[in-house]
């Protein structure tokens, strides 16, 4: 392990000094604006109206050596106190080189596969405004990390390999000359004092892919703990003409302090979906969603909390229209919690 964070930031240093003499790069600018109207049913009964957006601001270029490099910036615009702030969010700098790509990502470059499988044409059950609480693998991009991608065609089988680095927990969005800001033990959000993330994905046959992902925390403090947090996940996903059908499995297992923790254990979570292509046009697709909690305590009951979602989406130009149908039980892995339904209606618009 250290020698690969070793040759990680040795190819980092060497990329800087590559970007020295890097041509003029070109800068292009894209993304897409929602409206949504979410209606809920249950003890969160509500009929929201939304507009977001996701602006995207993309640089690239080649450096006189032929590589080439990529800066990606989003910008997201909140409502606030002041009256409203345009936000840096989630950018990143990246080289390809004949040896693979390397990367600084700040709040970016995701690598878990837990839902890698989706194929809910507007969005999972889960990730549509949804009152579920679901808590998901632990992933990379929620810290500022380093990356290192295989070459395209270098492994066999379609087969890419991605490993990450966090040196430290930082989940500020730091920007040049970023200090840092180190998460003490005993906080609220400590897991350790770094982070590693792998993935791996293949496509072994036509129209299969494949993947894995897994990360861990190195340890922080003196204290000795009863579990280290950890999760994983692996998926495949298969089309078969103008269907495709996806399967994931994710175990998350978080920090235990001692045999007393009344929290969750780990959660296991199950997600199957299916899509099918109507035409060119309009693609339907149904997704379920399982995540159980497994208690450390034998005398607290597990909670599986289900959400399953039927959607639809018809795709005129830039612009796409998408009708969801979702239900959510056991909401926050809560037995005793009042079923939710949801509607959602979207209008996304691309530029």
């Amino acid at each position: 392990m250290k020698n690969i964070i070793k040759t990680l930031f040795v190819m980092l240093t060497s990329s800087s000094l590559l970007f020295a003499s890097a041509n003029a790069g070109e800068l292009s600018v894209s993304g897409t604006a929602k409206a949504t109207y979410n209606i809920q049913s249950g003890d969160v009964a509500g009929k929201g109206l939304g507009i977001t957006n996701e602006l995207n601001f993309t640089a690239s270029g080649e450096t006189d050596a032929g590589y080439a490099w990529t800066y990606s910036m989003e910008l997201d615009p909140a409502d606030t106190a002041a009256g409203g702030s345009a936000l840096n969010d989630d950018t990143a700098i990246t080289m390809s080189t004949p040896y693979g790509t390397v990367g600084v990502f700040i709040l970016e470059g995701a690598l878990d596969v837990e839902d890698a499988a989706s194929q809910s044409v507007y969005s999972r059950p889960t990730d549509s405004g949804d009152p579920s609480a679901t808590t998901d693998n632990f992933t990379i991009d929620s810290y500022n990390n380093v990356q290192y991608h295989t070459p395209a065609d270098l492994l066999p089988f379609g087969m890419t390999a991605k490993i990450a680095y966090a040196p430290d927990l930082d989940t500020a969005n730091g920007s040049g000359n970023n200090a840092g800001a180190a998460i003490t033990e005993g906080g609220a959000a400590f897991a350790g004092r770094s982070a590693t993330e792998y993935q791996v994905k293949a496509t072994p046959i036509d129209g299969l892919n494949v993947g894995a992902s897994y990360m861990e925390f190195k340890k922080a403090g003196a204290t000795k703990k009863d579990q280290a947090p950890e999760s994983g996940a692996y998926f495949a996903t298969y089309a078969m003409g103008n269907a495709t059908i996806g399967y994931s499995k994710g175990l998350r297992a978080n920090l235990v302090a001692d045999s007393a923790n009344t929290g969750a254990d780990y959660y296991d979570q199950t997600n199957m979906s299916v899509s099918l292509a109507v035409n060119d046009d309009l693609s339907l697709s149904y997704e379920e969603e399982r995540s159980e909690a497994n208690q450390n305590v034998d005398s607290t009951a597990d909670v599986e909390q289900k959400s399953t979602g039927i959607q639809a989406a018809y795709n005129m130009g830039g612009m796409t229209l998408a009708l969801s149908f979702n239900s959510h039980k056991n909401i926050g892995y809560s037995s005793t919690a009042v079923d939710v339904d949801q509607m959602l209606m979207a209008v996304t618009l691309a530029f």
